[in-house]
């Protein structure tokens, strides 16, 4: 069976801030409907690609491609209109506000007024299709637990409706359920079609639900492994 091509391709990705080597010569490929973990102790490179492909930070060499079309990725907005979201480790939720606001913030749905209902109900249908356990979206943010804050943040990067999804670090600081209920939605994302890149120094979130991963060791290498479904009750390394 010929396997088809990724949406995201990238080659020959190098990175370097002054004599210090963050990424050197990186390969990855995306396919959609698949989890892809990169997982390496702090220092090993991983935050700087999510900041190459997020547009956060240019890379000094090495190319991205998605869906078999060379892109720039340069800025934010860019990685955005092309469908990368990212959503970082630090989240950028506004505490003070509620979940709708949170989800449409600067995004939001109307012209001369904002179409409350309308967003509403989309917060709600988003939540949904992840499996969320928010039950109110007019709650505030910052009454909820670790775990709901990481599916808002989850939820606000479909809105632009992504074909590649990049989570930094997604279950840090959670408790065991948490982190569960964390790694089932991105299960969900899988599941919608979408290719996902998860950023983890977790090996046990890595292994948690499928069968292999890699680990970067040293600050010039960022290694990527495939995930597919293991059998029930198995997680083998290759």
């Amino acid at each position: 069976m010929v396997e088809p091509p990724p949406t995201l391709a990238v080659r020959g990705l190098s990175k370097r801030f002054g004599g210090v080597v963050a990424l050197e010569d990186v390969d990855l490929d995306v396919l959609r409907g698949e989890v892809v973990a990169i997982a390496g102790e702090n220092g090993a490179g991983k935050s700087t690609l999510v900041n190459v492909l997020s547009g956060m930070c240019r890379a000094d060499a090495g190319t991205i491609v998605l869906d078999d079309v060379r892109v720039r990725v340069d800025t934010p907005a860019r990685a955005r209109a092309l469908g990368i979201a990212t959503v970082f480790q630090g989240l950028a939720l506004c505490e003070n506000l509620d979940v709708v606001k949170n989800l449409f913030l600067g995004r939001e749905i109307g012209s001369l007024w904002m179409d409350e209902r309308a967003m509403e109900r989309q917060s709600t249908q988003l939540l949904r299709q992840i499996f969320s356990t928010v039950s109110r979206v007019r709650d505030r943010v910052g009454d909820l637990s670790g775990g709901q804050r990481q599916t808002v943040a989850i939820a606000r990067s479909l809105l632009g409706d992504p074909s590649i999804v990049i989570l930094d670090e997604p279950t840090a600081a959670l408790g065991t359920t948490q982190r569960m209920q964390v790694l089932n939605q991105i299960g969900q994302l899988r599941a919608r079609g979408l290719g996902v890149i998860m950023i983890s120094h977790n090996l046990d979130d890595v292994g948690a639900w499928r069968t292999g991963w890699s680990s970067c060791g040293t600050a010039a290498t960022t290694a990527s492994s495939r995930w597919r479904p293991p059998p029930p009750s198995r997680c083998t390394r290759r």
